[in-house]
């Protein structure tokens, strides 16, 4: 069985409180504010007697096993949650309080062997653009990464109109900050099943995947992803390896995300906009 510790006792703030001054019709007020807080963390992965970071990302604090787990598991270094021993933050007597809550050990099981080469790319990460130097669509080819299959049978345009306010209306941090992305999972019928938070549209798909995966929930077959903002080529990497048929974002892809969605056969919905939007792969799964 998993261990997860001190997921509740190191749980960390993801609003940072502050004081700003507001110039509104040529007078100047001071009041209080609120942030999406932003730290790094690292991912430090333990297997055969070595530790290693394998990942420095910065984002906002909260579901940060669900990250980690997250990301591994869309990097192909783990291939199910029972690869997974423990996911602990740090706890190294040299480390003051708050740095070890930004430290996140992931220790796999059985001395698990992975090839560190892969993930040389991932040591430094930002929540603007990802991972920077990232894998092009012929690595994803040669870590097998299947084709999606057909399904999960036909999904309404209302169904897909109506998500942007569902994923807004889940959003309790953004409506705090208003400095959020979020990514969310929904069923066939357009139920939201769960979403997640963070300053970076990577970090929050991560940890939405990490969260199906430690709950033995993938693959995502019959699912639908939405995120916030664009998508991009690591959105559909993440979704493509956790069998998510359905992406939607509110707005454009990037040609590389088009590229992944049409070789793998994912259905990629863009400039999702009240009773518009755009697909540029997969329109069988559409009912229209």
């Amino acid at each position: 069985m998993l261990e997860k510790t001190n997921a509740k006792k190191a749980r960390r703030g993801s609003k940072t409180k502050v004081r700003v001054r507001v110039v509104e019709g040529g007078q100047m007020r001071v009041r209080p504010d609120v942030l999406a807080t932003e730290e790094p963390m690292e991912i430090r992965l333990i297997s055969g007697g070595s530790r290693k970071t394998v990942a420095i990302t910065m984002r906002t604090p909260g579901a940060d096993f669900e990250l980690a787990a997250g990301f591994l598991y869309g990097e192909g270094i783990v291939a199910s949650c029972e690869d997974i021993l423990k996911i602990s933050y740090c706890v190294d007597s040299d480390l003051d309080a708050e740095q070890q809550y930004n430290i996140v050990n992931v220790e796999l099981r059985g001395g698990r062997d992975y090839d560190p080469r892969s993930l040389e790319r991932h040591f430094y990460t930002t929540s603007a653009c990802g991972v920077c130097g990232k894998a092009s669509l012929e690595q994803l080819e040669l870590r097998g990464c299947p084709v999606i299959p057909p399904g999960p049978g036909l999904v309404a345009p209302e169904t897909i109109y109506a998500l942007p306010e569902k994923l807004r209306g889940a959003q309790g941090l953004f409506d705090a900050t208003g400095g959020l992305h979020a990514a969310a999972l929904f069923d066939k019928e357009g139920t939201l099943v769960a979403l997640r938070e963070d300053v970076g549209r990577h970090n929050a798909t991560d940890k939405l995947v990490g969260w199906a995966l430690l709950e033995g929930r993938l693959p995502l077959s019959n699912h639908v992803v939405m995120v916030s903002g664009r998508s991009s080529f690591e959105i559909l990497q993440k979704c493509l390896t956790a069998g998510v048929p359905i992406v939607c974002a509110i707005s454009a892809p990037s040609s590389l995300a088009v590229d992944v969605a049409r070789q793998f056969g994912i259905t990629l919905v863009g400039f999702l906009r009240g009773n518009r939007f755009n697909v540029y792969s997969g329109h069988e799964r559409i009912l229209a």
